[in-house]
C-alpha cells in the first residue's frame, strides 16, 4: 500500500510484473497484519501459562487487526521513534486501552519480525508449490502428446542425431520435479519462527518461556526454530532464495531452448502469440518476437542476482545486526513475486505452445541425411569392421557429402568399402532417423510414470 502522494516506481510496484496473489501476500498491509497475528498469538500463550491476565488477552487478540491498528498510525509514531516495530507496538497498545500495557511482553523485535516473515512465506510457497504442480501437469502432457514425435537433436548448436519432442519435454518434467522435491524439503527448514527474545535465551518471558513459544508457533501453524540468537539463522532464507533462482534457472534453460527453436531459420517451434491483434514490431509489420520467453530469460538474471545477498546475509556480529534486515526488504519480496509470476508466465507459454511438426521433419533432411553417420558406423561395427575404422572412414564420406552436396545415402551407395558390408536396402534402413531413436520413447514413457506416481502420493490424481 502507497501513502497519499507516494507513486509506483519499480515494475513489481507498478503490477507490471507479479501475480494478484503473490502481491497480495507482500503488500505493506499484510505485512503489518501478520506481525499484528505474532502479537497477539504471544499475548494469548501468555494468558495460557498465568503471565497476564485472560481478559487483557483477550483484548488485545481482538484489536489486533489493521481495521483497528491502522498503516498510517504506525508510520506516523514511525516518523517520530525511528523503530518500526516499537511503532506497531505502541499503536497497538494505544488501540487495546489498559490491556495495551501487555503487548509484547518479553519479545524482542526478531521475534515479531521473523516470525512475521515465515507466515508470509507460508503463504507464498503454497502459491509456488501450486504452480510448479501446475506446470509439471502441462509438461507431462505433452511429453505423452509429442512422445514420437521426431525432430534433430542438437548439441553446440549443430545437428547431432535424432530425438523427440516428447524427450524434451520429459527431460524438463524430471527437471521441474526435482525442484518439488526441494522445496517440499525446504519448506520444512524455512518456515519456522521463534519467541526467544533480545539475545536468544529467552530471560524475558520468564520461567514458562519455551512453553509459550510452543504455543506461538502452535498457534500460528508454523514451527519453533530449535535454537536462534537474537533471529533466525539466515542459512534457512539462502536456502530458499537459490532454490528460486534454480527454479527461474530451469524456466530460463526452457525458454532459451524455445527461443532458439522460435528462430526463422529453425522455425519449429514458436510461443504463443495473438494474431488478431499482438504488434511483434513497432517498425516491422512481419515480427513475431519470443518476447515472452525473453522476459523470462531476463527476469532469470534478476533471480540469480539475488543470491549474493542472501549468502551475504549468513554473517551478523555477534548475535544480531541489521546488515540483513535491508537485504531482505528487497530479496524475499522480490523472489517470491517473480518466482510465482514467471512460473505462471511459462506454464502459459508451454500449454499454448505452437509446434510445426513439418518444419522438424524438414529441417532433419538439411544435412541430405549426415545426421545418421553415427547409425550407419555402428551397423558397419556390427557386420566386423573396426569402430575407429568405420567412425573415420564415415568422417570422410560425411566431409565428401558435405563438399559435393550430395545425398549421404547416394555417397555411401558408391563406397566400396560400406557395399561390402551393407545392402543398399541396410542403407536404406539405417538412415531412418525413426529407426535410431534408441530407448527415447522407453525413457518418456518411464518417466510419465514416474511422475504421476510421484503426483498420487502428493495427494495429485492428475
Amino acid at each position: 500500500m502507497f501513502e497519499e502522494n507516494d507513486l509506483p516506481i519499480l515494475p513489481i510496484d507498478t503490477r507490471r510484473y507479479g501475480t494478484h496473489e503473490m502481491l497480495e501476500i507482500f503488500e505493506e498491509e499484510n505485512r503489518l497484519q501478520r506481525m499484528l497475528d505474532v502479537e497477539a498469538a504471544l499475548a494469548w500463550a501468555h494468558a495460557e501459562v498465568g503471565n497476564i491476565p485472560r481478559k487483557d488477552a483477550e483484548e488485545i487478540v481482538k484489536t489486533a487487526f489493521i481495521k483497528y491498528v491502522k498503516l498510517g498510525r504506525v508510520k506516523e509514531i514511525e516518523r517520530e521513534i525511528k523503530h518500526n516495530v516499537t511503532s506497531l507496538v505502541r499503536a497497538l497498545a494505544e488501540a487495546c486501552g489498559s490491556s495495551g500495557a501487555y503487548v509484547h511482553l518479553g519479545a524482542t523485535s526478531s521475534d515479531i519480525l521473523d516470525t512475521a516473515t515465515a507466515l508470509q512465506l507460508k503463504d507464498a510457497l503454497f502459491l509456488i508449490e501450486n504452480r510448479l504442480d501446475n506446470f509439471e501437469k502441462i509438461l507431462l502432457e505433452k511429453a505423452s502428446r509429442y512422445i514420437r514425435t521426431i525432430m534433430a537433436g542438437r548439441t553446440h548448436g549443430q545437428h547431432a542425431l535424432p530425438i523427440t519432442l516428447g524427450f524434451k519435454f520429459a527431460v524438463w518434467t524430471r527437471e521441474i520435479a526435482r525442484h518439488i522435491k526441494r522445496l517440499l524439503e525446504c519448506k520444512e527448514r524455512i518456515l519456522v519462527g521463534k519467541m526467544s527474545g533480545a539475545v536468544g535465551t529467552q530471560a524475558g518471558l520468564g520461567p514458562n518461556a519455551m512453553k509459550i513459544q510452543q504455543l506461538v508457533m502452535e498457534k500460528l501453524h508454523i514451527k519453533p526454530a530449535e535454537i536462534s540468537t537474537q533471529i533466525v539463522q539466515r542459512d534457512r532464507h539462502a536456502e530458499l532464495i537459490c532454490l528460486l533462482a534454480m527454479i527461474t534457472s530451469t524456466l530460463d534453460k526452457i525458454a532459451t531452448e524455445i527461443r532458439e527453436l522460435q528462430r526463422t531459420e529453425i522455425g519449429e517451434l514458436a510461443e504463443p502469440f495473438e494474431r488478431a491483434k499482438q504488434v511483434g514490431s513497432s517498425t516491422m509489420p512481419h515480427k513475431r518476437n519470443p518476447e515472452l520467453c525473453e522476459r523470462v530469460s531476463g527476469l532469470a538474471k534478476i533471480m540469480r542476482s539475488l543470491v549474493v545477498p542472501a549468502l551475504e546475509n549468513f554473517a551478523t556480529w555477534h548475535e544480531r545486526d541489521l546488515t540483513q534486515s535491508s537485504a531482505e526488504r528487497f530479496i524475499i519480496p522480490e523472489a517470491c513475486i517473480l518466482t510465482d509470476y514467471m512460473l505462471n508466465l511459462m506454464t502459459n507459454i508451454i500449454e499454448k505452445l505452437q509446434v510445426y511438426e513439418e518444419r522438424m521433419r524438414m529441417n532433419i533432411e538439411l544435412t541430405q541425411g549426415r545426421i545418421m553417420s553415427e547409425a550407419v558406423m555402428i551397423a558397419l561395427a556390427r557386420k566386423g569392421m573396426s569402430r575407429q575404422k568405420a567412425h573415420e572412414h564415415l568422417r570422410r564420406l560425411a566431409i565428401k557429402s558435405e563438399m559435393e552436396k550430395r545425398p549421404f545415402k547416394r555417397v555411401l551407395s558408391e563406397d566400396k568399402t560400406v557395399q561390402k558390408l551393407l545392402s543398399t536396402r541396410e542403407i536404406s534402413k539405417v538412415l531412418n532417423p525413426r529407426n535410431y531413436l534408441g530407448t527415447a520413447v522407453k525413457q518418456v514413457k518411464l518417466v510419465i510414470r514416474k511422475t504421476r506416481q510421484e503426483r498420487k502420493k502428493r495427494g495429485l490424481n492428475e
